[in-house]
């Protein structure tokens, strides 16, 4: 049986902070990261170039601390730094599966991580490199989904691919209620208008605007980043 091809050859996988906790709730699972790694390195050997986004929430979300009375910017800038220690730990289980990475970071910080350089990110990822992408944009306000779809803009891939615990984009929460249905397809214009939670209106305008689709799929069934970048109908497909 012929094996079949990848559809990208280039991609930005966006993960949550929370998709490193596993079931602990909080903090990081070294078993989750090692078996996040695992499908990295699986969709890897294919011969796709990857780069990641992480988040910081499994360890601090600064729109939460903010309503609690943090200062908005102060909030943001710690939750930044999150996705700093978050990177780092993707970075160990990626090199433990002898697969070779970036981190690079929109705060400098030179003992830990290389600062983000378009140019450098893009050489990595030719060379056959994991990028893996922390600190946000580097500015409050903005979230690691806007992150994503800019970094994705910049470095000329193809798709964003956006893990989450289900199995798409439903017209209400799967967890929640048992008769919501599942999207296979939808255009950015929807995604706005309907407000579903996809990513936030940021990243939707910036992919619309750019004409960059986004496959929301269920990244705690393993294979399924595999089953994406080969064509098979997973998840939601956002695009125009």
């Amino acid at each position: 049986m012929k094996q079949k091809k990848p559809v990208y050859k280039r991609i930005v996988l966006k993960l949550s902070g929370e998709a490193l906790q596993g079931a602990q709730g909080y903090g990081i699972d070294p078993n989750m990261a090692s078996s996040i790694a695992g499908q990295i390195k699986e969709v890897k050997d294919l011969g796709l170039e990857i780069a990641v986004v992480i988040g910081g929430g499994n360890i601090f979300r600064g729109v939460n601390a903010a309503r609690q009375g943090i200062d908005r910017s102060t909030a943001d800038y710690m939750g930044m730094l999150a996705t700093v220690i978050n990177g780092l730990a993707l970075q160990d289980a990626l090199e433990k599966k002898d697969v070779f990475t970036r981190v690079q970071t929109a705060i400098e910080m030179q003992k830990l991580a290389e600062p983000y350089i378009r140019r450098r990110a893009i050489r990595h990822l030719e060379k056959n490199r994991v990028v893996i992408f922390v600190g946000g944009t580097g500015n409050p306000y903005f979230s690691t989904d806007t992150t994503a779809a800019l970094r994705a803009i910049e470095i000329g891939a193809e798709v964003i691919l956006k893990a989450t615990k289900v199995d798409g984009v439903f017209t209400s929460d799967p967890n929640k209620n048992k008769d919501a249905k599942r999207f296979s397809k939808l255009k950015y214009i929807e995604v706005l208008k309907k407000g579903l939670k996809v990513m936030d209106s940021t990243a939707i305008s910036l992919c619309m605007d750019n004409k960059l689709p986004i496959i929301v799929f269920n990244l705690i069934k393993f294979g399924n980043i595999k089953r994406v970048v080969l064509g098979d109908k997973v998840g939601t497909v956002v695009s125009d």
